[in-house]
């Protein structure tokens, strides 16, 4: 029988979760706040902990190093009702097994639990995350997918492992890439990103691997290459199906010796430099094809992230339009600060295949064209302000408007279409039921339920 530790100051959450794993067998310990969990802890050394992040006095994040120092191979799953880019990562790099948010859902709680028990019982298998530092806000979005996308960022960014990120273009890779950097171990070296498919091929081969004197017309220099300037630091190759067989040839040698002989040289050289790869195309395809080398193939995906399409993210589109809003209107020194209903609506019909690089496109335009504080439809491109209607959109409303009023549309349109059932929405939203109520006062929402009874009470 397996013996659980839940440390959370939510008594009413306590008790439940202690009912329902006492259910399946377990021997459930309570705790509500770090020092009472670490006395529990020491005492009954547990198989696997539930810490909470956010608590009066320490925070779960501010514990979990005290756990895990005194409790060095015990899983440790974090709770929170915040979605927070840093603290998903920040807790999957001090050694947190895994990270689930509230409303909780309990299924994936199980889940957890189980994936959890099962891998620390597996013996010779190295599963601890080290510590690689605070992640910079670089991207935005709290959708699962993007959760999902921070927990192996926070696992990944400090083993020395190339990774592969895969996904449409202007989704993101690259942030991804300086964000696995920015958290490594190698942070402090250079980051330097190439495009692949920008330069022939005898050019991109110089520029990774650097040239001699006279090793072809116009080289009248001995040049250092990519490969050289990235030492100690990452080198980010974008679009790299678009690789030629020669320069594959090279890049192989590379991921594998650590090595490399500039072009119309014959020295080797040694690099440190970390390889993250990105690309747009099916590279298994490629493989299949005969246009990509099955060898490095592999080498690159020894993990890969997958960036999910705007459009398989639609959740994060108000949180992205914010951002996106507030740095262009801090680089073009404009005070844009609300968008009317219409644009909103026209966001949510249209595809996107340009991903958030089109959004970005889109909103630096309207706010180069508006002569006000309002993005108004008629600065959208036609091919969105024609967009065909969705399954779903938001709500309606003539109203303008602001980055808040898209929050508060947001809420009530997720209300409405679960006929205001709270525990729903609250999953829908990804928020616990104090705040969904915190933001019910604050908008001044109201359910058809109160309204019917405001009638009677008139009538």
């Amino acid at each position: 029988m397996s013996n659980l530790l839940i440390i959370d100051d939510d008594t009413a959450s306590c008790r439940t979760l202690q009912l329902h794993f006492r259910s399946q067998g377990f021997d459930v310990q309570l705790a509500y706040n770090i020092d009472d969990g670490l006395e529990s802890a020491r005492k009954t050394k547990p198989d696997l902990i539930i810490l909470d992040i956010h608590m009066p006095g320490r925070t779960g994040l501010e514990g979990l190093p005290e756990f895990k120092e005194l409790l060095p191979d015990i899983p440790i799953i974090m709770i929170t009702a915040f979605h927070d880019m840093n603290s998903t990562i920040k807790a999957m790099q001090l050694g947190a097994s895994d990270y689930i948010h509230k409303p909780i859902n309990i299924d994936e709680l199980d889940n957890a639990i189980a994936s959890s028990l099962m891998r620390s019982s597996l013996e010779d298998t190295d599963m601890e995350l080290e510590d690689a530092g605070l992640l910079p806000d670089t991207m935005v979005g709290s959708s699962h997918e993007m959760k999902e996308i921070y927990k192996t960022i926070g696992m990944v960014a400090q083993k020395p492992v190339t990774v592969l990120i895969t996904g449409e273009s202007g989704t993101g890779k690259e942030l991804v890439a300086r964000a696995i950097h920015k958290a490594s171990q190698s942070a402090s070296g250079s980051f330097i990103a190439i495009n692949c498919a920008a330069l022939v091929e005898s050019l991109l081969e110089s520029d990774l691997f650097g040239h001699e004197k006279g090793a072809f017309t116009g080289a009248t220099n001995r040049q250092a290459g990519k490969f050289a300037m990235a030492d100690n630091g990452t080198i980010f190759l974008d679009e790299i199906g678009e690789l030629s067989p020669t320069v594959q040839s090279k890049l192989l040698r590379v991921l594998q010796e650590k090595e490399f002989i500039p072009v119309g040289g014959s020295q080797i050289q040694k690099t440190n430099a970390r390889v993250i790869a990105a690309t747009n195309a099916d590279l298994q395809e490629s493989v299949k094809n005969g246009l990509f080398r099955e060898d490095l193939f592999y080498r690159l995906q020894v993990v890969t992230i997958h960036m999910p399409a705007l459009r398989e993210r639609m959740d994060d589109l108000p949180t992205l339009v914010q951002a996106l809003l507030a740095r262009i209107n801090k680089e073009m020194h404009n005070t844009v600060t609300r968008i009317s209903f219409d644009v909103i609506e026209s966001f949510y019909k249209y595809s996107w295949p340009g991903n958030i690089r089109e959004l970005e496109n889109v909103l630096m335009k309207a706010v180069a064209l508006c002569h006000g504080e309002t993005i108004t439809l008629d600065l959208l491109p036609t091919n969105i302000k024609d967009a065909e209607q969705p399954e779903s959109k938001p709500c309606n409303s003539t109203l303008n408007l602001s980055l808040q009023d898209v929050e508060k549309e947001h809420i009530a349109a997720t209300l409405e279409s679960t006929n205001w059932h709270r525990g729903k929405a609250c999953e829908i939203l990804g928020i616990s039921r104090p705040r969904l109520r915190r933001l019910i006062r604050q908008y001044e929402l109201t359910s058809p339920t109160d309204k019917d009874e405001e009638s009677e009470m008139e009538n």
